[in-house]
Protein backbone atom coordinates (compact mmCIF):
# COMPACT_ATOMS: atom_id res chain seq x y z
CA UNK A 1 0.00 0.00 0.00
CA UNK A 2 1.62 3.16 -1.01
CA UNK A 3 1.20 6.61 1.26
CA UNK A 4 -1.06 7.87 -0.98
CA UNK A 5 -3.18 4.78 -0.60
CA UNK A 6 -2.78 4.83 3.17
CA UNK A 7 -4.15 8.53 3.57
CA UNK A 8 -7.01 8.54 1.13
CA UNK A 9 -8.03 5.37 3.31
CA UNK A 10 -7.35 7.49 6.77
CA UNK A 11 -9.46 10.08 5.59
CA UNK A 12 -12.36 8.09 4.22
CA UNK A 13 -12.35 5.64 7.67
CA UNK A 14 -11.94 9.00 9.79
CA UNK A 15 -15.54 10.31 7.93
CA UNK A 16 -17.57 7.58 8.30
CA UNK A 17 -16.71 6.90 12.52
CA UNK A 18 -19.53 8.09 13.44
CA UNK A 19 -21.37 5.44 10.62
CA UNK A 20 -20.33 2.07 12.39
CA UNK A 21 -18.55 1.03 9.16
CA UNK A 22 -17.63 -2.58 9.10
CA UNK A 23 -14.18 -3.44 8.27
CA UNK A 24 -12.32 -6.71 7.18
CA UNK A 25 -9.06 -7.47 8.79
CA UNK A 26 -7.81 -9.90 5.99
CA UNK A 27 -7.07 -12.73 8.84
CA UNK A 28 -9.37 -12.23 11.51
CA UNK A 29 -12.26 -11.48 10.12
CA UNK A 30 -15.04 -8.93 10.15
CA UNK A 31 -15.46 -6.17 12.94
CA UNK A 32 -17.08 -2.86 13.40
CA UNK A 33 -14.54 0.06 13.29
CA UNK A 34 -14.56 2.19 16.77
CA UNK A 35 -11.36 4.53 16.25
CA UNK A 36 -8.52 5.54 14.76
CA UNK A 37 -5.19 6.42 16.42
CA UNK A 38 -1.98 7.03 13.98
CA UNK A 39 -1.92 4.62 11.34
CA UNK A 40 -3.70 1.98 13.28
CA UNK A 41 -7.47 1.31 13.62
CA UNK A 42 -9.42 0.26 16.59
CA UNK A 43 -12.21 -2.35 16.39
CA UNK A 44 -14.70 -4.34 17.92
CA UNK A 45 -13.58 -7.89 19.15
CA UNK A 46 -14.99 -10.88 21.40
CA UNK A 47 -12.60 -11.17 23.27
CA UNK A 48 -11.17 -10.60 26.67
CA UNK A 49 -9.62 -7.31 25.85
CA UNK A 50 -13.19 -5.95 24.24
CA UNK A 51 -10.80 -4.38 21.05
CA UNK A 52 -8.53 -5.14 18.61
CA UNK A 53 -6.16 -2.89 16.83
CA UNK A 54 -4.84 -3.05 13.63
CA UNK A 55 -2.20 -1.33 11.15
CA UNK A 56 -4.62 0.79 8.44
CA UNK A 57 -2.51 -1.77 5.69
CA UNK A 58 -4.35 -4.59 7.31
CA UNK A 59 -8.01 -3.26 6.88
CA UNK A 60 -10.29 -2.28 4.20
CA UNK A 61 -13.95 -1.41 4.88
CA UNK A 62 -17.37 -2.53 3.26
CA UNK A 63 -18.35 -0.11 1.37
CA UNK A 64 -21.44 0.00 -1.23
CA UNK A 65 -20.51 0.93 -4.97
CA UNK A 66 -22.23 3.59 -6.06
CA UNK A 67 -24.64 1.56 -9.11
CA UNK A 68 -26.60 0.18 -5.85
CA UNK A 69 -28.60 2.88 -5.15
CA UNK A 70 -31.98 2.59 -4.99
CA UNK A 71 -34.34 4.77 -6.84
CA UNK A 72 -35.40 5.65 -3.30
CA UNK A 73 -32.06 6.60 -2.31
CA UNK A 74 -31.47 8.11 -5.71
CA UNK A 75 -34.60 10.46 -5.36
CA UNK A 76 -33.44 11.47 -1.62
CA UNK A 77 -29.93 12.04 -2.95
CA UNK A 78 -31.05 14.35 -5.83
CA UNK A 79 -33.55 16.10 -3.21
CA UNK A 80 -30.15 17.26 -1.98
CA UNK A 81 -29.22 19.05 -5.13
CA UNK A 82 -27.09 15.83 -6.50
CA UNK A 83 -27.35 14.28 -9.79
CA UNK A 84 -27.27 10.55 -10.24
CA UNK A 85 -26.75 9.86 -13.86
CA UNK A 86 -23.14 9.42 -13.57
CA UNK A 87 -23.34 6.19 -10.73
CA UNK A 88 -21.84 3.82 -13.08
CA UNK A 89 -18.79 5.48 -13.25
CA UNK A 90 -18.73 6.32 -9.86
CA UNK A 91 -19.23 10.15 -10.08
CA UNK A 92 -22.23 11.95 -9.08
CA UNK A 93 -21.88 15.35 -9.01
CA UNK A 94 -23.43 18.18 -7.60
CA UNK A 95 -25.20 21.36 -9.92
CA UNK A 96 -25.92 23.44 -6.24
CA UNK A 97 -23.07 23.63 -4.53
CA UNK A 98 -24.67 24.96 -1.30
CA UNK A 99 -25.57 21.39 -1.07
CA UNK A 100 -22.12 20.00 -1.36
CA UNK A 101 -21.42 18.74 2.16
CA UNK A 102 -25.01 17.47 3.11
CA UNK A 103 -24.32 15.21 -0.25
CA UNK A 104 -20.96 14.03 0.89
CA UNK A 105 -22.77 13.45 4.26
CA UNK A 106 -25.43 11.69 3.02
CA UNK A 107 -22.88 9.21 0.72
CA UNK A 108 -20.62 8.76 4.04
CA UNK A 109 -23.63 7.89 5.82
CA UNK A 110 -24.73 5.64 3.35
CA UNK A 111 -21.52 3.60 3.20
CA UNK A 112 -21.10 4.85 -0.69
CA UNK A 113 -17.94 4.18 -2.16
CA UNK A 114 -17.80 7.65 -3.57
CA UNK A 115 -13.79 7.76 -3.45
CA UNK A 116 -13.54 4.92 -5.76
CA UNK A 117 -11.87 2.40 -3.37
CA UNK A 118 -13.24 -0.76 -4.18
CA UNK A 119 -11.36 -0.52 -8.23
CA UNK A 120 -8.59 0.18 -6.29
CA UNK A 121 -8.66 -2.74 -3.84
CA UNK A 122 -8.67 -0.54 -0.68
CA UNK A 123 -12.32 -1.57 0.00
CA UNK A 124 -14.56 -4.49 -0.45
CA UNK A 125 -18.26 -4.58 -1.84
CA UNK A 126 -20.73 -4.87 0.95
CA UNK A 127 -23.02 -7.15 0.96
CA UNK A 128 -26.71 -6.97 0.26
CA UNK A 129 -28.64 -5.65 3.38
CA UNK A 130 -24.86 -5.71 5.85
CA UNK A 131 -25.68 -2.13 6.77
CA UNK A 132 -29.75 -2.59 6.74
CA UNK A 133 -30.11 -0.63 3.60
CA UNK A 134 -32.26 -2.17 0.39
CA UNK A 135 -30.29 -2.39 -2.21
CA UNK A 136 -31.20 -3.19 -6.12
Amino acid sequence: MTQEDKELLLKDLSSRLPYNVKVNEEIQGDFTLLGIVEDRVITNCNCEYKYNDFPIELIKPYLRPMYSMTEEEKNEFESLGWRVDELDDNMPWNHNSYNVFDGVDWLTKNMFDYRGLIPMRLALKASEGMYNIKEK
